[in-house]
């Protein structure tokens, strides 16, 4: 059980950490040092884990057998401060998880020199990494929901027109009960209707399969 939450854990804080810092190094790059100034593009997990989005959900679903998903202390961006707002924005959210695809990538890397020096990938650290290889994948393309505050919400806001933005952004104040609903409640009451399952599964399981192949392993 220790060894099953450690393979887990620690790919997924690496992962939501990385993600939330990426969020923050374009945000600094844009022009808004919010995350900068309140000490946030740090790599130390203390100052983004939260203790239920990062630890206690996605340690449940892992061990439940569940499709593993979670978050972290949001990194704070001021849209305002961006010299370009809205594009801005949109760039601030695609840093997150394409972050995620990166470190998926250098896993990739990883794990086909742990299986060319040990023969296989029988061993902790392969296990480890191909978590690590599995959860960004997760993470890139959950996150890519169109559904307020994910990544792909701010997206979709910078995409529309500027009315129907600010009234879609009035979602994200729903955004937790939104995605309880979405992902926990409606599985339940209507068969066939897990967005997970049908909508983030096939193209992550797809896109692992790639990162395998990179590392010369199966997936």
């Amino acid at each position: 059980m220790i060894e099953k939450a450690a393979l887990l854990l620690v790919p997924l804080v690496v992962a939501i950490v990385f993600h939330e810092v990426a969020h923050g190094w374009v945000a600094r790059w844009l022009g808004d040092p919010t995350a900068q100034e309140q000490r946030r593009l740090s790599f130390n997990p203390l100052r983004h884990v939260d203790p239920v989005g990062t630890v206690l959900l996605p340690l449940g679903l892992g061990l439940a057998g569940a499709p593993v998903f979670g978050w972290a202390k949001p990194v704070p961006v001021d849209a305002q401060r961006l010299r370009e707002p809205r594009i801005g924005m949109m760039l601030v959210a695609l840093a997150g998880p394409g972050m995620n695809l990166l470190l998926a990538t250098v896993g990739a890397v990883l794990l086909g020199l742990v299986a060319q020096s040990t023969g296989g990938t029988d061993g902790l650290v392969a296990a480890m990494l191909i978590q690590f290889i599995g959860i960004n994948v997760f993470l890139a393309l959950f996150n890519l929901l169109p559904i307020p505050p994910f990544d792909g919400g701010h997206v979709v806001q910078g995409l529309l027109p500027r009315p129907l933005a600010a009234e879609y952004a009035k979602l994200a104040r729903f955004g937790f009960p939104l995605l309880i609903l979405l992902l926990l409640v409606l599985p339940r009451l209507i068969p066939g209707a897990n967005i997970v399952a049908r909508v983030v599964v096939p193209p992550a399981a797809w896109l692992s399969h790639q990162f395998f192949s990179l590392a010369g392993v199966v997936g």
